[in-house]
């Protein structure tokens, strides 16, 4: 019987640099570690905005209180809103609705010139301001006071209910303060009345009308944060 040949063990040997195996694992590590950074900085590329703690309605004055600062990518649609970099400049009044949670579009603020409604403070009738909440919208009824009848004595009659203004936002309400009068509670309310209607509006409260507020179908109340 002839001996079998003893195979010989081989020594293995360290990787060398040229090997293309090795090179190609190196370059996919590479190429994976730029992707993943980009990805990274693409998601940080963010920045600070402000947007409305809660609804901001058209006339009222802009104050840090009312804002909220969020972190935001935007690109090029950036210089459309309000940058939360510096604080809110004197004098800055809202000029359109903004929605709680909204990012506050530099349209929609500026000057107390540019702002086209006022808050008037009205007593209206207690019974149609209970359902309302800041940010209601609203029409405005007024009962102008009639003249007495001949020979009628102590007694108050009024005119028909009148259209004096539509869709106007409610801003304040008082939970006290209301009026007891001959014809029931009143209750005091806020609500922005376009510039050109003040003073008619004023002129119906001099003279004694019973105002009444209805609330608009369909309209919505901005939310509260």
């Amino acid at each position: 019987m002839s001996d079998l040949t003893t195979p010989t063990a081989r020594r293995l040997r360290r990787p060398s640099w040229r090997d293309s195996r090795l090179l190609v694992g190196v370059l996919l590590v590479l190429a994976s570690t730029a992707i993943g950074a980009y990805v990274m900085s693409r998601a940080d590329d963010r920045v600070p905005m402000y947007a409305a703690k809660t609804g901001l309605l058209p006339g009222q004055p802009l104050t840090a209180e009312d804002l909220v600062r969020v972190d935001v990518q935007l690109g090029g649609a950036a210089s459309d809103y309000v940058d939360a970099g510096g604080g809110v400049p004197a004098d800055t009044f809202v000029l359109r609705e903004v929605r709680a949670g909204e990012l506050i579009p530099t349209s929609a603020i500026g000057p107390r010139a540019r702002a086209t409604s006022q808050p008037v403070a009205l007593q209206v009738d207690a019974t149609s301001a209970s359902t309302l909440v800041r940010g209601a919208i609203v029409d405005v009824y007024v009962n102008r006071p009639s003249a007495p009848a001949k020979g009628s004595i102590g007694t108050e009659s009024f005119e028909g209910p009148e259209l004096a203004l539509e869709a106007v936002s409610v801003v304040a309400l008082s939970e006290d303060g209301g009026v007891m009068g001959s014809a029931g509670d009143t209750r005091p309310v806020q609500v922005m009345v376009p510039k050109d209607k003040v003073q008619s509006l004023v002129g119906d409260v001099d003279l004694g009308a019973r105002i009444t507020l209805v609330a608009v179908p369909g309209a919505v109340a901005p939310k509260a944060s």
